[in-house]
Parts: C-alpha cells; structure tokens; sequence
C-alpha cells in the first residue's frame, strides 16, 4: 500500500505514541529500536513471530503477533510497512479514526531531525556500505546513529541510537523513500535499473537519484567504477568519486581476492593510505569499503581509524554469511536478488570454493514484477556456478502471474540441461540439494525472499547424512 508522505514531518519526541504495522521487517524494526531508545513510547505488529520480534520484546518494545484494530487504542502515529495491504485492519482503523498515518520514510526521517545525516543510496550493497561506514565511524569514536536493513554481526543490530551528532542510513530507494531525507552528504553505490513497477522506466530510476545527490547539502560520494553512479559526477556540484577506476578522488589498486579475504591498497591525491584488508570476500565490498573510508575522510576521522574499523566489519546478515558446514559442504546465504548482485556473490563465492568443490547455487527470484523485466538476465549470471537449483517467484507485495514464473530464469541458465533444476515444488528442494551437494561443494542460497530458511534446513539435513554415514 502507498502511503503519502506527510507534508511536515514532525520530530519523533513530538508524535505521542507510536505503533509500527510491520515491526519484524528491518526497516521497521529499525525505526522502532531508535524511536525507543530516543524515549518514545512505541509498540508493533507484525504477520509472524520471529527473531527479530523476540529480540525487540526484549528490549522493551511490545509486539503483537497478527493485526488487529484493538493494537491502535491510545496510539496517537502509525507508521506502516509499504507491503501492508489496504484490508489490514490496522490501516483500516487508522484511517477510520483519522490518526496520523504515515510511510517507513518519514518515520525515520522524524528520528533524524537535528542529525547530520548521511544517506547510503544505490541499487545494490547499501546494507553492507552503511555497515562498513558505521563500523568504521565507531571506530574512528563518532559514535554514529546508525539505521541499517540488516542485522550487522559487529555492531549486534541493526539500528542504534549514538552519542555523535552523525546519523548514517540505509536509504532506499524502491518506493522513492530516500527521497524524503535530508542528507548532508548522500552515497550512492550504483545505479541500476530496479523497481520499475515503481518508477516505470530505468531513466526516471536513473533521474531519482539524480535528485537524491542534488538533495545533499554538503555534497555526494559516489562509485565511479560504476557507469550509472559516475553519471552523477558533474563539475562543481560537490559529487567526489571514489573506486578502481583512474580520475577517482579516493583511488583503489591492487586488489587481491583470496579465500575470504579482499585487499587493496588506498591513494587519496598523492598519499598513500596503505592498505585496506576486508574479512568479506569480493570486489563489489571492496568498492563499498572505498566509499566508506571517502565518507569518514570528509568526516574528519582519521584514515587509520578508518582502515581499522573496516577491517572490524565481519559482514551483514544475508550477505554472503556463512551459515555453517556439514559432512564436508560449506552453506553460505546472500540477499542478492538482482542480475548485477547475483554475478558479484557468484565471483566472491567462486574465490571461496578453490580448486576442489563445485560451486552450487540454489536461488529464489523475488517479484513477479523483476523476474518478468530481469528474469533472462538473472539466468545468464547463475550461469558462472556449477549446478544450479531455481525456486519458484518469491511473490510478496503483488499478485502472482502464472507466465512468470522460476521456470523463465532456469531456461536462460547457460549450463548443460542436467546442471539446471527449476524446483516448483519448494518442500522438494532439500532432497535435490541433498541429491547435489558433495564433500567439498559450497552452497550458496540466494535471493531476497524466504529462500534463507532452506541454509539451515540443508545444513541439518547433511549433518544427518553425515552422522549415518559414520
């Protein structure tokens, strides 16, 4: 459901009791611990119990299981998750009793009011560029406010409320949301067409971020090793690059993928940084870690703080985690969701699996409206695995169409018939990754949707395997 955005968006301290309608999502979840911890009364639904939602009860934010109008008696704001559908009964009664109903987007901006914000954009590796920032920030002793889509291992959360007068966002774009804040300085880690169910075409998408560099007040980092982001560097409108490619103000070299390590070497004009040693592996975080320590720079943080504190960040949730190994195959899960995200986890993955395994890929498209526009695409890059097992479409927000379908993804894989499964049936996967997997593989789940719980589910699965093999 589109909610507006309101035209003034008032503090967070100024907006009574606050109840959240899809808590256990991170966008949510992060508004809420934030809200929280800056005093505000709030509480929350959400569909399903989770992790997420226990943790948030233990930290003192009460969440209900299920919708229900009754979870609105003395809230004064709703703030509600863009995948809740007109019928919910909270929306229903929200705007029955004429409350304050408004988007994630200006929920978090509330919090942000009187921060100096820096706004982490771009179609893919927000998660991971606003973590390595925060991590790095913290380290350099800012203590930022930080708001994250994913759960971050260093930092134990995904939002938190800090002592420094620097707030650092994961900004998203999908529904025009990063549009709303106020950065004083906005990152933007590439520009590649995406949710054009929203924006209709790849140049209104390419234009929205256009705005969003305009919007910052004190100008914009971006990657100039990506075509679409070094776009937006323009003369004298204060947008500084930073990447592998020459011309960039903060330069990479020298880049080195081995196991799961990524390390390069750092320039900034004529001096040299030294190098810069990742514990995730792959370009793509390289590139991410540059515009991190570009960020820190215009901050003030000293470079070695910085390159320590890059060096702390041990990765998000769902980005390339490793989730465990068993009976000799190593199960890792990532988010990526995209044509462009699904070739950069493929290549770390690839630096990962060495000489003596396969790489197995068991991945789940996600929106009826991406597999039919990028469907093609995302089969031609899972072509760079081994064996590749593809679920059917992870629906969420739309209806489901029975043309698109996983099927359109596993027919582009540009593999051997025999190494392509198309896997409709979802409680039939861990027998065929089962059937797969062998000493030395690596399995890589992907996708955006609920494909994460089969990592889990395989890895115990093999341990039995293994345990009745002894």
């Amino acid at each position: 459901m589109k909610i507006p955005v309101p035209d003034e968006i008032l503090p967070a301290d100024r907006l009574g009791r606050v109840h959240l309608v899809g808590i256990g999502g991170a966008g949510l979840s992060a508004i809420a611990r934030l809200m929280h911890q800056s005093g505000v009364e709030v509480s929350g639904s959400d569909a399903h119990d989770s992790a997420v939602v226990a943790a948030l009860r233990a930290e003192g934010i009460a969440v209900h299981v299920g919708h229900d109008a009754a979870h609105l008696d003395g809230v004064d704001t709703i703030i509600a998750t863009t995948a809740a559908r007109e019928d919910n009964p909270e929306i229903v009664a929200a705007l029955e009793r004429g409350l304050r109903l408004w988007p994630r987007s200006a929920g978090l901006q509330s919090v942000l009011v009187g921060r100096r914000v820096v706004a982490v954009g771009g179609t893919h590796g927000k998660t991971t560029t606003t973590a390595m920032l925060t991590v790095a920030l913290q380290e350099a002793g800012l203590d930022p406010t930080f708001a994250i889509g994913a759960e971050v291992a260093s930092l134990g959360t995904n939002a938190r409320l800090g002592t420094g007068d620097v707030a650092v966002v994961e900004a998203d774009e999908s529904d025009g949301a990063f549009l709303v804040y106020t950065p004083e300085i906005a990152v933007v880690t590439n520009v590649d067409a995406d949710h054009l169910d929203h924006w209709g075409t790849p140049e209104a998408y390419a234009d929205a971020f256009a705005r969003f560099v305009a919007g910052a007040s004190a100008g914009a980092v971006v990657n100039t090793d990506d075509p679409g982001a070094a776009a937006l560097v323009v003369d004298g409108t204060g947008v500084a690059g930073a990447g592998f490619a020459e011309g960039a103000a903060v330069l990479g070299s020298d880049l080195v993928l081995a196991g799961g390590t990524t390390t390069f070497r750092v320039e900034v004009g004529d001096v040299d940084l030294g190098r810069v040693e990742l514990a995730v592996p792959g370009r793509h975080y390289a590139q991410d870690a540059l515009l991190a320590l570009a960020v820190g720079l215009d901050l003030g943080a000293e470079p070695a703080d910085l390159i320590r504190g890059l060096a702390r960040h041990q990765g998000a949730k769902r980005r390339m985690e490793l989730v465990g190994e068993a009976a000799g195959v190593r199960v890792y899960d990532s988010y990526a969701h995209h044509p462009s995200e699904i070739r950069g986890d493929l290549e770390a993955a690839r630096s990962l699996v060495g000489d003596a395994g396969r790489l197995v890929v068991c991945f789940q498209p996600h929106l009826v409206s991406r597999t039919r526009i990028f469907g093609t695409a995302m089969g031609h890059e899972l072509g760079a695995a081994d064996e590749v097992v593809v679920l059917d479409v992870y629906v969420a927000r739309e209806d489901p169409d029975p043309a698109v379908t996983g099927a359109l993804v596993a027919a582009a894989v540009p593999l051997p018939a025999e190494q392509v499964r198309f896997v409709a049936d979802r409680s039939a996967v861990l027998e065929v990754l089962g059937g797969i997997a062998r000493p030395g593989d690596l399995v890589l789940t992907l996708g955006a949707g609920d494909v994460t719980t089969v990592a889990p589910a395989l890895l115990a699965a093999l341990a039995e395997r293994g345990d009745g093999e002894g």
